[in-house]
């Protein structure tokens, strides 16, 4: 029994040391596995160094920087396991390698790309071709394709509201006496391609009738369009696109000759044709068709506003809320060669704006209060602007917001205002009642006619009361008690409306008003003896 049990010790005591040289090499293989190093240099074609590049294990954060004499070093990389390292230098397509660890010596070559303009270039369609596959760029980057197909900018070529201002039409298209750009300056194309149809306007700014877009341009902001502006134009003294040089006047293409194709891009590790360019992660990428001014009036001036904000001293640019990160980790189909990055790197198309109920709806916050006194209710709502890095509304003149307040007893009977604010004559439905509007008001200076849209024809600002970043407003509103006393209950409404009822009422606009706040408080009223009762008795 005694040599069985020693037997068994020994046993146990061999298998303890095997597993523990076996965790030793593991842990030891592990360790050497996560700290092989990749070294190399980055040079320019001429072979000089290219000092500042950027040098990253492609879809990762494994990043650094190369040094004066172009070297660099990365670690934390899997002996034995093929990665793709890549290289961007400014104004330079990005460069790669692909290497096994541990590696020393590589030589990564950035290429620059062709810094001239080429008018011949043809754009490639947006909608993938089924006759022709190598056609359209929804054919690999479907991600991003599926997002920006539903946009606004999608639809700049196309968008019937767009149409019957321009031409003086209801949204069918039948001729109305209404405002209408082509109505008052018949025979011009006016400036409006430059941004609705920016592949025609680039080369043609102030002569693309807007009517006469074929092919690729009435796909409006389409997607090579974009990523093929390389430079926007900015004032140095005020941060903002020159005065009179609006939209593509005011950017720089870099389309290519032959086969030297080039795509700028807002990630730094795509190998294929493209450089990063940090402009379009920046609002300044966005200035150009969202600051502009007509017969010297401000008009267009999201960006303006933005500049003007708490935002820009936090580093919130315009694409955090419009472009936020997405869901899917490619922007291009695996099948094609997409790679999976990490999905908070990666730029959403969505483009958000008036369109998005939930979007809009996380732009103004209510806050109601109500409290009983002598015979009546006093009433006070206070509206934030917190989460729109411009004013809201803005750009389009005839966007406002309507706010209505309405104090109701048990019956649903609407209390008599007593005093407070009124919706403007200009308010649609809702016009003369408890409440207020929100808008940048024009007037045309020829007819004195207000408001209007007509910004294309000389006009001047006569009232400005839009909420700005972070900004608010609270108006107070007093509603006669019910004479019986009781509960009573008030509710306030905030809406946004597309444009002022009269136009979108002569042009046929569906009536899609948004929702943006809703609050509501309820308290309970002393009958009218209790009230007035004391006070006949002092006397």
């Amino acid at each position: 029994m005694r040599h069985r049990a020693g037997a068994v010790y020994l046993v146990l005591v061999i298998a303890a040391t095997m597993l523990g040289a076996l965790w030793l090499l593991a842990t030891g293989a592990a360790r050497s596995a996560a700290t092989a190093i990749v070294s190399g240099r980055v040079v320019r074609l001429d072979g000089q160094p290219a000092a500042g590049a950027w040098v990253r294990v492609q879809t990762t954060e494994n990043l650094t920087t190369a040094a004066a004499d172009g070297s660099f070093s990365l670690a934390d990389l899997i002996e034995g396991t093929t990665v793709t390292i890549t290289a961007w230098y400014p104004d330079h397509k990005v460069g790669w390698a692909a290497v096994v660890p541990p590696s020393a010596g590589i030589t990564i070559t950035v290429r620059p790309y062709d810094t001239r303009d080429n008018p011949g270039y043809e754009w490639n369609t947006s909608y993938p071709d089924p006759a022709n596959p190598t056609l359209g760029c929804g054919h690999c980057m479907a991600p991003s394709f599926d997002e920006w197909q539903r946009t606004a900018h999608a639809q700049a070529g196309t968008n019937p509201r767009f149409f019957s201002l321009y031409n003086g039409t209801d949204i069918t298209g039948t001729l109305v006496i209404s405002p209408g750009y082509t109505l008052d300056f018949p025979g011009t194309a006016g400036n409006c391609a430059t941004c609705h149809a920016p592949g025609a306007g680039y080369d043609a700014p102030f002569t693309t009738n807007m009517n006469t877009l074929t092919g690729v341009d009435q796909e409006g902001v389409f997607c090579e369009f974009c990523h093929k502006v390389g430079t926007v134009y900015l004032n140095p003294a005020t941060g903002r696109p020159y005065d009179n040089a609006p939209g593509t006047v005011s950017m720089r293409l870099y389309r290519p000759y032959a086969d030297d194709q080039i795509f700028f891009g807002s990630v730094d590790d795509v190998a294929r044709r493209v450089s990063y360019l940090p402009l379009e992660r920046r609002s300044q990428f966005c200035a150009p068709c969202h600051q502009f001014s007509f017969w010297g009036t401000p008009i267009y001036e999201s960006f303006a506003e933005w500049q003007a904000s708490p935002y820009p001293a936090q580093g919130i640019e315009c694409q955090a809320c419009h472009m936020p990160p997405g869901t899917s980790p490619t922007f291009c189909l695996p099948e094609k060669g997409g790679l999976a990055r990490d999905a908070s790197r990666l730029a959403s198309h969505l483009d958000l704006g008036v369109k998005d109920t939930a979007f809009m709806q996380s732009t103004v916050a209510m806050t109601v209060t109500a409290a009983p006194v002598i015979g009546a209710v006093e009433v006070s709502v206070t509206l934030t602007n917190v989460g729109a890095g411009h004013h809201v509304p803005t750009d389009f003149p005839g966007r406002h917001m309507i706010l209505t307040v309405a104090a109701t007893n048990a019956s649903g009977d609407a209390l008599v205002q007593v005093s407070g604010p009124t919706v403007p004559d200009w308010g649609g439905p809702q016009a003369g009642g408890p409440g207020k509007a929100f808008a940048k008001i024009l007037q045309d200076v020829t007819t004195g006619e207000s408001p209007v849209v007509s910004y294309w024809k000389q006009t001047r600002i006569v009232s400005d009361n839009r909420l700005p970043a972070m900004g608010s407003d609270t108006s107070t509103y007093t509603f006669a008690a019910p004479d019986s006393g009781g509960p009573v209950t008030v509710t306030a409404e905030l809406r946004f409306r597309r444009a002022f009822a009269q136009v979108m009422h002569d042009k046929g606009w569906p009536d899609d008003d948004v929702s943006m706040a809703l609050g509501q408080v309820s308290l309970t009223t002393a009958p009218w003896w209790r009230v007035h009762l004391p006070l006949v008795l002092r006397r």
